[in-house]
Formats: structure tokens, C-alpha cells, sequence
């Protein structure tokens, strides 16, 4: 579980995932660093220049006890604290109170070594003097004032080296994010050539980037020039055999027409139209990837303007969201009109929906036909895969290509076929799905 939640927070971009391997060596060796300088300097360092201050602050102590007034003790030491480098106040000891800067953390050391090592201290004032120390220590005299520079008891200027060092690490951080930038241009410039080709546009793309990137876009152009060479070929192909039947079928019906037994005629030209109808599909088929232009159309309108081509037994269900998306409406209206065929063929009653969502639009064609059964819906799909034992003949078969049609075109746009049972018909649902 917890494996699965770091999962849901890591980046899923290149970019994204190869910043945070940059950036987490980085922080985590500003935080061990800063901890090791913080603990050394304002703990070890603090706490020994401290302790080096007060043997000055026991000797003045000494002096001044053993005067026999205040004026004797303030007098003697007057020499003395010059050369020590210390203030020496007999009045306004009330005046000082105990205190620090919020983010004065060396002053908590400075603090703590005094209280353990000098008994009489009453408060120490870190923040009212500029860089300097003030205390009140308890004498035979009466409380004394004792002030001395700062830098005596702590480092000046401590964070320094933490500022040099966050300066230092987001520079390199900027400068290897724009070399990363740059490294990663190539990579995404080929996943979008590769998207588009996926949906059957094509765009300009030249390989570039580090060498490994250069080799796989050279493989995708290749494989792009085999699969358009392919695709025109089976085109050119179904084209040309659907061309040449088409003759011989124009001469069959023609004799057809001129023959006395019109009962036997009729059902031979049933046969031929039949045949016409495969022909056609054939050619449908091969066509599929033609190159139709994606153009910014309403799915709302495609799906009515399918309905009202359909008749009577067809009906617009919901629809949901709004908007224009960039689609090959032709190709669209196309596959709805197969889809609504095979609803119409096998049952009585078909109903188209549609639901445009943030990245794809759904067209939805269900039925009250026998549906199809779980187990056999993938080869339903297949190229000339007929499943008439388990579906309604008694109007007429099919070349089995109607799916593998609309599903190539799904394809093309980016997106899928899927076969349900549909709740409310309780025949068969068929989802094309379509990327936005």
C-alpha cells in the first residue's frame, strides 16, 4: 500500500522523474550538510569560545569580591577590564533582562554555558546590543553589568556558508534543468510524431538528440514509410480487384434483366447484389485509412445526422458535455452507420448516445438483438469473423468486416472499440471511443 501511494506521487513525465533523481541527491546533501555544520558550529564551536570567555569573566569576579567596597572594586578593575576587552557597569543591572533573537540558535549554547559554569549569573541579554553580550552577575557589592563583543562567545556570520551553499546548488540545479530540457525536446517531439501516426496524421519529424534517440526515431520513420507502403497497397490492391469484378457484374445483370423466367432472374440478381454489397465492403475496407483531413466538428450533430439517415427503429439517447473536437467526421458518421446497421439487422430497436469527456468523446450504438457472448466478443472483431449461429439471420448475412471497420477507425483517432451488454436494451453495446 505504501509502495503504491510513492508510486501515485512520482512524476510521470520524463522530464519530471529525471528533475527529481537530479533534485533529491541535492537536497538530501544540503540537509546532512547543514545539519553537521549546525550541530559542529553552534554546538562545538559555540560552546568552546563560550567556555574560553569565561575564565576573563571569573578573574573580574575574583577582583571585585576581594574589594573592600564598590568604589575600591571598581577602581581596581577600571585597568583591568581595558585590557580585557570587558565593560564593567555597577549601575543598571534592573535594566537587563534575559534576551534572544527568535533565530538566534547559537545563543541557546551561549546561554546554556554560562548558567552551567558561572553560579551567580543572573540574566544574559543576547538581542538589545548590536553584536554584543550583556550579563548580570551577582557580587559581595551588589549585582554588576558585564559586557563584551559577541564574536568572542560565537562565529560571525555563520550562515554563510549555508546561503553560499543554496546559492551554489540552485544555480547548478537551473543549468542542469535546461541541459535536461534540452536532452529531453527530442524525446517528446518523437512521442508526438508517434501519437499522431497512431491517430493516421502525418507530421514532419526529423531525428535529432543524443544518438540512442536519433536511432529510434530513424526505426520509427522506417516502420512509418513500411506501413503507409503496406497501406496503399492493400488499397491500391482491393481497389483495383473490386474495380475489375465490377464488370463482369454490371454484364451479369444486364443478362439478368433480359431473361423471360423472371422468378429465377430476381433471385440471381439477389445473388449479384449481394455480391455488389461484399465488393463495396471490400473496398471500405481497404479505404479505411484514407487520408480525410481531422476537422473541428460537433459529435452532438454527427450523431443526430447518423440517426436521421437511419429511419424509423433509431432513436438519439443522451448526451453529454459540449464542445467541438478534431475528428474525421466522415470516418465518424461512417462507422456510426455500420454500427447502426448491425443494431438494425440483428434486433428491432437501436439507440446512439454520445459523451464528450475531458480526453475522449464516447459514441455509444446499443440494441435489443440477441447480443453477443462475452467469450466471443474479440472475435467478433476480427476481419470476416461471422457469429451468425448466434445471431438473427432473417435479415440477410454480412461480409463480417463492419467492426473490424469502425475498429480501425477508432484506431486511427487514437482510441478503442469495446463490446458490452447494454442495461437498458439488453442487447448489445458497442462503445467507440474516440481520443480528443
Amino acid at each position: 500500500m505504501a509502495a503504491f501511494r510513492l508510486k501515485s506521487l512520482t512524476p510521470r513525465s520524463l522530464i519530471g522523474r529525471t528533475a527529481l533523481i537530479l533534485l533529491v541527491p541535492i537536497i538530501t546533501i544540503q540537509l546532512v550538510v547543514s545539519y553537521v555544520f549546525i550541530q559542529r558550529l553552534y554546538e562545538n564551536v559555540t560552546d568552546q569560545m563560550t567556555r574560553s570567555v569565561v575564565p576573563t569573566v571569573e578573574l573580574l569576579l575574583e577582583w571585585i569580591n576581594a574589594a573592600e567596597s564598590a568604589e575600591d572594586a571598581e577602581a581596581d578593575v577600571h585597568s583591568l577590564t581595558r585590557t580585557l576587552g570587558v565593560d564593567l557597569a555597577f549601575t543598571g543591572a534592573e535594566a537587563v533582562q534575559d534576551a534572544r533573537t527568535r533565530f538566534d540558535l547559537s545563543g541557546l549554547v551561549v546561554t546554556r554555558v554560562l548558567r552551567e559554569t558561572l553560579p551567580t549569573l543572573g540574566a544574559v541579554d543576547l538581542a538589545s546590543e548590536d553584536n554584543g553580550v550583556s550579563l548580570v552577575l551577582g557580587t559581595r557589592h551588589g549585582p554588576v553589568v558585564m559586557g563584551f563583543d559577541r564574536s568572542r562567545v560565537s562565529a560571525r556570520n555563520p550562515h554563510q556558508l549555508l546561503v553560499l551553499m543554496v546559492f551554489v546548488s540552485t544555480i547548478v540545479t537551473i543549468i542542469s534543468f535546461l541541459f535536461l530540457k534540452n536532452q529531453v525536446r527530442p524525446i517528446r517531439r518523437l512521442a508526438e510524431a508517434a501519437s499522431a501516426f497512431g491517430k493516421g496524421q502525418i507530421v514532419t519529424y526529423r531525428p535529432g538528440g543524443a544518438t540512442e534517440v536519433r536511432q529510434a526515431g530513424t526505426s520509427f520513420l522506417e516502420m512509418r514509410d513500411r506501413i503507409e507502403r503496406h497501406i496503399e497497397q492493400r488499397t491500391l490492391l482491393l481497389s483495383g480487384v473490386s474495380h475489375d469484378l465490377r464488370t463482369p457484374l454490371t454484364r451479369m445483370k444486364l443478362a439478368l434483366s433480359m431473361l423471360a423466367d423472371r422468378q429465377e432472374a430476381e433471385a440471381l440478381e439477389r445473388d449479384v447484389d449481394e455480391m455488389q454489397e461484399m465488393l463495396d465492403t471490400f473496398l471500405g475496407f481497404a479505404r479505411v485509412d484514407a487520408t480525410e483531413d481531422t476537422v473541428e466538428t460537433d459529435p452532438h450533430k454527427v450523431a443526430a445526422e447518423a440517426v436521421a439517415r437511419s429511419g424509423p427503429g433509431v432513436s438519439l439517447g443522451p448526451c453529454e458535455g459540449e464542445g467541438l473536437v478534431s475528428i474525421r467526421p466522415m470516418a465518424i458518421a461512417r462507422s456510426l452507420d455500420n454500427l447502426i446497421g448491425n443494431a438494425l439487422r440483428y434486433g428491432n430497436e437501436a439507440r446512439v448516445s454520445v459523451a464528450i469527456l475531458d480526453k475522449s468523446v464516447r459514441f455509444v450504438v446499443e440494441d435489443n438483438g440477441p447480443g453477443i457472448p462475452e467469450d466471443r466478443r474479440e472475435e467478433a472483431i476480427r476481419p470476416f469473423a461471422r457469429l451468425d449461429p448466434a445471431r438473427n439471420q432473417d435479415k440477410g448475412g454480412s461480409v463480417g468486416l463492419g467492426l473490424s471497420i469502425v475498429r480501425d477507425i477508432a484506431r486511427q483517432h487514437g482510441g478503442a472499440l469495446r463490446l458490452g451488454e447494454s442495461e437498458d436494451l439488453g442487447g448489445l453495446r458497442v462503445d467507440l471511443v474516440v481520443a480528443r
